[in-house]
Order: structure tokens, then sequence, then C-alpha cells
């Protein structure tokens, strides 16, 4: 054990010594700056900066090019938190949660606070990550053998019951949410059958719906779409808190809270090391962790509470630790870009395996400093540039909704790059402004989509395997129990609050009434019906397919129809006989009835989403800028069609700053220049988009000679 013991301190030590040379320093910080500026461009993430820089990694020595890659993706998801919390748009699908609370924080005038907790959180956690892989594969190696596809299911299906926690006071309306994004994922080829599924005859919807324009429609489009119908800055109050000042509080709450950062750092570092359990579920079983077990979170979270930002960003960075286990150990890469960084191990010769943990322990301990010192140096970078991040709140919505929707479109592009790309970023960017509107929680609904395919595919593996023996599965079992416990706390806790009630009270409190409530009726209803709609729509679509085809979309719509019928039910015809809460006679009495009945109105508002003040504008002035904002979109998507993706960016940054903004021509003129260079250096020359085919280029196949009209 001693000898053990040695070898690995002893191989630490080899590999810190390789770190530190300028070589290797140089390259990690490359690959640093490099993914945090891809981590703050939304839509692209540490997949697309790892296949650009792969192959200028084919000439460096094993240590310099893990060195490069890890540097990149460590701290991808440190540089998505910019955007997430600044303007309500995340930069990867990992940041989604971050919203929740981040956003609300800068709109408050926190951003420096938001940002500090999300650099510190995302420092800590990634070190946490690094941690576990530098101790924790010799005792992880067995664990991973036995996992399998019945574990796997067992854990979505734990993710599955956060939807409950994530919809507030309406949990119905959330699985309602939810099953629609089951729905969703399961557009496209099945794999069992062959049936195309939900495909309407378009080629693009066969490999199934790309969840990052899902993701920038449901989140990115309609926070820019509030801003643009606001017509303020992201900060409207009158005095914004030093930037300075909030990173230092920042950093405080994060320490403050240090075991919400530990545990969301092993939510994250444990389930990273899952292989099948992406980025995009781990930051919501945080976020979700954190509003079951915090106090008083169902009356903070979503509104601007620093816990909702530790809690997401501590796990995101710790997930790629983890995700370097299954990768190191087995050759299983636990994430699409690890797929890559094990690409880059076999093109130097490396074979991961038990020979990473004896012979090629050194390469083993260098990506656990590569990991670290990435994070670290990730962190200092964006506390260096966070008063300039901050800034950004205050710019004019005319000016700042035009620059981040065109970069948006972009970003969403990057999807499966094809047109279909932006169609579905519109239908799904009015799709979650109408949800928001009508306070119906997106979070399910982004939950279900990605929870969704891995539902089935785990489903069928288990049941053609090991049929229903798998449910008696020992980790099975403790994760169905986890689940039970988790949606049977807060009825328990009801019940236990009312039985420490009088007996007068007691009994007044209980029982409901039916009756129609008419003045309740309300357009979220009326969003309900169309729900309904769909589930309808698709139960009788799917009756034609096959079994195997049609077992998942039919579960999906029959849950989704009851969920559906129960929230307009309790909304509309059930109410709760609080009244007689007004026999109680002592003042002791009438005090507690006001306090719960007080408790009881603030638990109808919980409401795990962004909410928008939109100050004296009625709903009919709303829903004209929301139209004239979402006419914009759709413009530049036509413009797109006929002239180029990239020049319809400069054509669109002109038109709606100057006609829709009504800012003044030489201010629009040098913006739209300035930003029109700069997409043009990023994204045709740095990421070598591959843009698609335009009219003009189709009309004039001679413009393609010339290098810029290649955008065409």
């Amino acid at each position: 054990m001693e000898v053990l013991e040695y070898s690995m301190m002893d191989a630490a030590l080899k590999a810190l010594n390789i770190m530190v040379e300028p070589e290797r320093l140089l390259f990690l910080t490359a690959g640093v700056l490099l993914g945090l500026v891809i981590g703050v461009i939304p839509g692209l993430g540490g997949l697309i900066g790892l296949s650009l820089i792969l192959p200028f990694t084919f000439d460096m020595n094993p240590y310099t090019a893990l060195a490069f890659m890890l540097g990149l993706q460590s701290v991808t998801a440190t540089g998505d938190t910019i955007p997430a919390v600044l303007f309500g748009v995340p930069g990867t699908v990992a940041s989604a949660a971050t919203i929740m609370d981040g956003y609300p924080m800068a709109k408050k005038g926190e951003a420096g606070r938001a940002l500090g907790a999300s650099f510190t959180s995302n420092v800590l956690g990634g070190l946490f990550g690094a941690l576990l892989l530098g101790l924790s594969i010799p005792i992880l190696r067995p664990v991973m053998l036995y996992i399998g596809s019945p574990e796997l299911l067992s854990f979505c299906i734990f993710g599955i019951s956060l939807v409950a926690v994530l919809s507030g006071a309406s949990p119905a309306k959330g699985m309602a949410a939810a099953c629609l994004g089951i729905l969703v994922a399961t557009t496209g080829d099945d794999p069992q059958t062959g049936t195309l599924r939900w495909t309407f005859g378009s080629l693009y919807l066969w490999d199934g719906l790309p969840i990052v324009p899902l993701a920038l429609g449901i989140f990115a489009l309609p926070e820019l779409g509030d801003l643009a119908i606001a017509n303020k800055s992201i900060f409207a109050g009158d005095k914004m808190q030093s930037a300075s000042k909030g990173q230092m509080q920042g950093v405080k709450d994060t320490f403050r809270n240090w075991f919400l950062v530990l545990r969301c750092s092993w939510i994250g570092a444990g389930l990273g090391a899952v292989p099948g359990i992406g980025a995009s579920v781990i930051d919501w079983v945080a976020y979700g962790h954190a509003a079951r077990t915090e106090k008083g979170a169902k009356d903070t979270f979503a509104r601007g509470d620093v816990r909702g930002v530790i809690a997401s960003e501590s796990s995101n960075n710790a997930k790629e630790g983890g995700a370097l286990v299954p990768t190191v150990a087995f050759g299983v890469p636990g994430s699409a870009s690890m797929a890559l960084i094990l690409g880059a191990f076999l093109i130097h010769g490396i074979v991961p395996g038990p020979d990473m943990l004896t012979k090629n322990l050194d390469i083993t301990y260098t990506l656990v400093w590569s990991v670290a010192m990435a994070n670290v140096l990730g962190a200092g970078i964006c506390f260096m540039f966070a008063n300039q991040f901050a800034k950004l709140a205050l710019v004019r919505a005319g000016i700042l909704v035009p620059t981040v929707v065109a970069i948006t479109m972009v970003g969403a592009f990057q999807g499966s790059r094809a047109w279909g790309d932006l169609y579905a970023l519109l239908i799904f960017g009015v799709l979650g402004w109408i949800m928001k509107r009508f306070r119906w929680p997106r979070p399910p609904l982004i939950l279900g989509f990605v929870l969704g395919g891995l539902i089935e595919r785990y489903m069928f593996i288990s049941v053609e395997r090991y049929a229903w023996e798998w449910l008696i599965h020992p980790i099975v079992l403790g994760m169905l129990f986890i689940t039970l416990w988790g949606l049977c706390t807060p009825l328990i806790s009801g019940w236990r609050a009312r039985r420490r009630l009088p007996p007068e009270q007691r009994r007044a409190s209980g029982g409901f009434s039916v009756g129609f409530r008419r003045e309740k009726l309300g357009w979220s209803h009326a969003f309900a019906g169309f729900v309904i709609l769909v589930f309808a729509a698709a139960l009788i679509a799917s009756s034609q397919w096959e079994f195997g085809a049609r077992l998942v979309p039919a579960v999906t719509c029959y849950t989704g129809l009851l969920f559906s019928f129960m929230f307009l039910f309790s909304d509309l015809f059930l109410k709760s006989n609080d009244s007689g809460l007004e026999i109680a006679t002592s003042a002791k009495q009438e005090f507690e009835a006001k306090a719960h009945e007080f408790e009881q109105e603030i638990a109808q508002e919980t409401h795990f989403d962004i909410t928008q003040d939109f100050g004296d504008l009625d709903n009919r002035a709303i829903t004209m800028r929301a139209l004239g904002y979402f006419g914009w979109c759709i413009g530049y998507v036509a413009v797109g069609h006929i002239v180029g993706l990239l020049p319809a960016s400069l054509l669109f940054l002109i038109l709606y700053m100057r006609f829709g903004a009504k800012e003044r021509w030489k201010l629009v003129l040098w913006i739209a220049g300035l930003l029109s260079i700069g997409y043009y250096l990023l994204f045709h020359i740095l990421l070598v988009v591959p843009w698609p085919q335009s009219l003009i280029g189709e009309l004039f196949p001679v413009l393609r000679t010339m290098h810029y009209f290649n955008l065409f």
C-alpha cells in the first residue's frame, strides 16, 4: 500500500513538473482563452471548440495536446455563465439553469454579485472534479462496470421527478410541460422499428430535433423579446450595485454556502462520470436539489436568489472531471466532447484502460493538473473583466437586442447546420414566450426533452434484456426509493404542519368545494386547451404505428392529458375551504389563521421561471410589440435565405437599430460595422462555419469565386 501511495505521489509530482513548463502553460492558457470565448457565444459549446483545435494537436507531444484541449473544455462552462446572467441567453445548454436566478439578479442591478458567485462556484466545482478524477478512478472502476441500462434508466426517472420541484405551485402544469418535452424528443427515425415519427415530410427531422435551437428558442428569444418589449436596459433601476463590491459579495456568498457547493459538485462530478447523462441534465438536477433542500427556496428561487446560481454553476465545471473518469478508465467517453479527447488519446498512442493507472499514471495526473489549473486560470481571467461584463446590463435595449439576436441565430445554426435549426429556433421562441407570458414553467419542458430520448433508449434495452427483473436491481431500487421519497416529502411536511394546528383550525382548513370559478378563466387555461389538442392529435397519429414505436409517445400523451385536465379542474373548479379559518376566536388563533392564509397565498404565487415587469404597458401594447419583435426575427431568417446569414446580420443590425430602436445613423453604422467585422472574423475565418446556400448564391454562382462571397 505504501509503494502504491508513493508511486501515485511520485506520478503526481512528475505531472506537475511537466505542466509548469512554459510550453504547456502557454498552450493551456491559449485553450482557456479560446474556451472562454466559445462559452460566451450562444450555441457553440466545447464540442465545436475541440473540433476546431483537434487537427492542430497532431504534431504536438501528448502532454501539450491534452493540456490545450482540456484547457478549452474545462472553462467553456465558465464562459457560458456571462450571457446566461447578463442577457438570459444560455451560452451552452449546460447554463440554462443559471438563467433562472442569474438573470433576475442582473435585472436587480446585482450582475457583479451573480458573476462573482458563478465564477467562484465554477472554480471550486472544477477543482472538486479534478480531485475526484485524481483520487477515485481505482475506486469507481468496479462501480462503473456495474452500471447498466436499468441503472441509467433509474437516474433518468429521478431526473423527471425534479419536474415537481421546477413547476413551483402548479406541478400539474409542470408535468404536462415535461410530457410535451418528452413528446418532442421522440421526433425522428425510431431506432427500434424504423418508423418516422413527427417528421412531417422533412429530412431535417429524421435524426431528431437538436437541443441547441430548442434551448435557445425556449430561453433566449423570449428573454430578448421581453427586453425589446419593455424597451429598457437590463437594469432599469436608479443605482446599480458596484461591480467590484458585488463580485466580492458573490465570493462571500459562495463560501457562506460551502455545503451547497459541495453537494452540487458531488452531483456534477458523479453524474458526469456516468456515460449518457449529458451536461444539459446535470445543472437542472443540481438546481432542483437546491430548490428542494435549501431553506425558503420556494419563495426566492427564480427571483434572483444567489443560491440558485451557486447550485447550477458548481455542478457545471465539476462534471468535466467526472466525465474524464470513464474516458480514462475504460475508453468510454462520458460525453460527446470526451469522445474527441479520446480521439486525441488514440492519435498520440495513449490507450485508455488499466495502463492509465499503472504505466501511464503520469499522463493521468497531467489531466488532473490540466483541469485544475484551467479552472483557476479561467476564473481569474473572468474576475479581471467582470466589471466590464456587468456594465452590459446598462446598454440600451435597442442596441443590445439586435446584437445578441444576431449571435443567437448563428449559434442556433450550429445545431445541425441546416435551415431547419433556424425554423426550430423561431417556433420554440414563440412557444417559450407564450409559456412565459401565460405562466407555464419552461424548465420542465427542457428537462423532459433531454431525458425523453434517454428514457426511451434505456427502457427498451432494459426490458429486452431483463424483462421486468430490472426493477429489482439494488441501484434501481435505491434510486426509485429516493425518487418516491422526494415526491412524497412535501405532502408529508404539509400533513405534519396541519397536524400541529389546533383542532378547530385543522377541521376548518381541510376539505374542498367544487364549483366553476369564472373569474379564474384566463389565457393560461387556453394554453392548456392547446396542449390537450397537441396530445390528442399525437395520440391519434401514433395509433397506426408499430407497438415499439408508439409505446413511449402513447404513454406520454395519456400522462400529459391526465395532468392537463388535472390542472384545469383544480384551477377552475376546485376551491379550498380556507374561509373556515374564521372560526378561530382567540387573538392567538386569529393571528395564526392569518399567517396560514398568507402562507397559502405565497405558495400559490411560487413560480420557478423568470418574470418580467412591463410597467404601464397594457396587454394590447405588449402583444403588438411582441409581434413586431418576432417579425424582425422572421425577417432576419427570410433575408438570410436571399443573401446569406452573415450579410443578413449586417442588414438586420442596421435596420433594427435605426428603424426599430430609432438610434442615430452615425451610432448605428459604427456599431453595425464593427460587429459585422467581428462576426466575420470569428464565424467565417476562425470557426469556419459552413454557411447554408442562399438564393443569390444559387442564381449567381460566379459570386462564390470571391472569398468574401463564399458567405453566399
